[in-house]
C-alpha cells in the first residue's frame, strides 16, 4: 500500500527587497525600483515588477539595467528592514504548521501533510496566508502547492506575481511534462545544452527517455536525479530551517580602495552591522573572517579565532583590523580593493554557558552597550548614532 501524498506550500514573497521599499517610501510605488549597489559596480539584489517589464532581473549588473530603463529609481539596500519584514513572515507560516523549511528571507516551505481536519484545505491555507502577508505586513505572497517540493516551488513561480496554483496528485506529471527542462533542480546551462544534443526540451521529453541512456551521457548521479524528478519523485522533506551557520556584510565599492584607513572606517560600519545581527538573533560569535578582493578579482579571507565569544562590535572590529594590517593593499593595479567583508562564524546562542574571562567585566559592558543601541534604534530608527568616523565633515563630505 503506497504512502499517502503529502501535501506542500511553497510561499515567495513576490520582488521582496523591492516590495519593502515601496512599502516603505509611497513614493516609489509604481515606478521601476532597483535596489543595490551602486551604479558602476553594483548589481541588482531586486527590483520592482515596473522593471521586469525592461527585461531587468536580480544580478544584472546596474549599469546595465540603467541602460535598459534610464528613469528606474536605485535604492540601496536595508536589510534592517527587510529582516524586520521577514520575521513577520516566518511569524505567520509559523501559525500553520511546525514544520517550516526557509531557503532565504522572503521564501519558505511548509507541509501541511494531514491537516486537512485542523486547518482545511490546502487551497483555503494558502489563500488565508496570503490575505495576512498582505494585511500584516503590506507585502505580497505568491504560494504554490503540490505533492513534491519540486512541483510546489515552480507552482508559486508560474504564475507570479500574487499567484496560486494547486497541483493535486492527479494532475502532477500533465503539470510537469509540460515544462522546459531548466525547470528541474540541477539543469543549469551546462546540463541543458547537454540535453538539448539530445533533443530533450520538455520535463515529458526527460521522462520518456531511457534512463539508462541519461546515466551515459550525465553520469550515474545527475542521470538518475533526473529521471527520478521528470517522474513526479521527489522524496526530500520538509527539513525545518536550520540556525544561521555566518552573519556577515560585505561592500563593493564605487572607486577602489587603496587606503587602509578607508577600509578601516569602513570595517568599523560593518562590524557594527554584523554585531547587531548577532544580537538580533541571540547569537555570539567565536571567529570572524575579513574578505577582500582586489581590482584584479584576485579574493583573499583572513580568519582568527577570538579569546571568547562575543557580539560586541567593538570586538569584532579591533579584530576585522587587525586581520586588515596583515593583507597587501597597494596603489598599483591589483592592489586596489574593490570588495571588503567582514563575517562572524562559530556562532552560538547568546545564553549558552561560557568561561569566564580576567576581563569579563568589559566584555560585559561592550554587550550591554550594544544592547542599548539595539533599544535605541528599535525606537528611533538605525540612523540617529552613528560613530564619530562615519559623520559628514563640516563641508558636507
Amino acid at each position: 500500500m503506497s504512502a499517502p501524498a503529502r501535501t506542500i506550500l511553497h510561499v515567495d514573497l513576490d520582488a521582496f527587497y523591492a516590495a519593502v521599499e515601496q512599502r516603505d517610501d509611497p513614493a516609489l510605488r509604481g515606478r521601476p525600483v532597483l535596489v543595490g549597489g551602486s551604479a558602476r559596480r553594483g548589481v541588482v539584489a531586486s527590483c520592482s515588477y515596473e522593471a521586469r517589464v525592461f527585461g531587468i532581473h536580480s544580478a544584472m549588473p546596474m549599469a546595465e539595467a540603467l541602460r535598459r530603463c534610464r528613469h528606474a529609481v536605485v535604492v540601496k539596500h536595508r536589510m534592517e528592514r527587510y529582516v524586520d519584514a521577514s520575521r513577520g513572515f516566518f511569524a505567520i507560516l509559523g501559525d500553520y504548521s511546525p514544520e517550516v523549511e526557509g531557503l532565504s528571507l522572503d521564501e519558505a516551505f511548509l507541509d501541511l501533510t494531514g491537516s486537512e481536519r485542523l486547518l482545511g484545505p490546502p487551497r483555503g491555507v494558502a489563500e488565508v496566508i496570503k490575505a495576512r502577508v498582505r494585511q500584516e505586513l503590506a507585502l505580497v505572497a505568491s504560494v504554490g502547492v503540490a505533492p513534491i517540493k519540486l512541483a510546489a516551488k515552480i507552482a508559486s513561480d508560474i504564475d507570479k506575481p500574487d499567484g496560486l496554483r494547486i497541483v493535486t496528485p492527479e494532475d502532477l506529471l500533465p503539470f510537469l511534462h509540460g515544462l522546459p527542462v531548466g525547470r528541474l533542480w540541477g539543469v543549469g546551462e551546462a546540463t541543458r545544452g547537454v540535453l538539448a544534443t539530445m533533443g530533450l526540451s520538455t520535463i515529458g521529453d526527460v521522462a520518456r527517455y531511457p534512463e539508462r541512456a541519461l546515466v551515459g551521457r550525465l553520469g550515474p548521479v545527475t542521470g538518475r536525479h533526473l529521471a527520478a524528478l521528470a517522474r513526479g519523485e521527489d522524496a526530500r522533506g520538509v527539513e525545518p530551517e536550520r540556525e544561521a551557520v555566518t552573519i556577515g556584510h560585505r561592500e563593493t565599492f564605487e572607486d577602489d580602495i587603496d587606503d587602509p584607513g578607508e577600509l578601516t572606517v569602513t570595517l568599523l560600519g560593518q562590524a557594527d552591522r554584523v554585531a547587531s545581527r548577532l544580537r538580533d538573533a541571540e547569537l555570539r560569535a567565536r571567529a570572524v573572517i575579513l574578505t577582500i578582493k582586489y581590482d584584479d578579482f584576485r579574493e583573499i579571507t583572513r580568519r582568527t579565532t577570538l579569546d571568547a565569544p562575543t557580539s560586541d562590535g567593538a570586538v569584532l572590529a579591533r579584530v576585522a583590523i587587525e586581520l586588515l594590517g596583515k593583507v597587501p593593499i597597494e596603489p598599483r593595479e591589483g592592489g586596489r580593493v574593490r570588495l571588503c567583508g567582514l563575517t562572524a562564524t562559530g556562532l552560538e546562542p547568546r545564553q549558552a554557558p561560557r568561561q569566564l574571562q580576567f576581563d569579563e567585566a568589559a566584555r560585559a559592558k561592550g554587550e550591554r552597550l550594544g544592547d542599548t543601541l539595539d533599544r535605541v534604534a528599535a525606537k528611533f530608527g538605525r540612523g540617529l548614532i552613528k560613530r564619530a568616523v562615519h559623520l559628514p565633515d563640516e563641508d558636507g563630505d
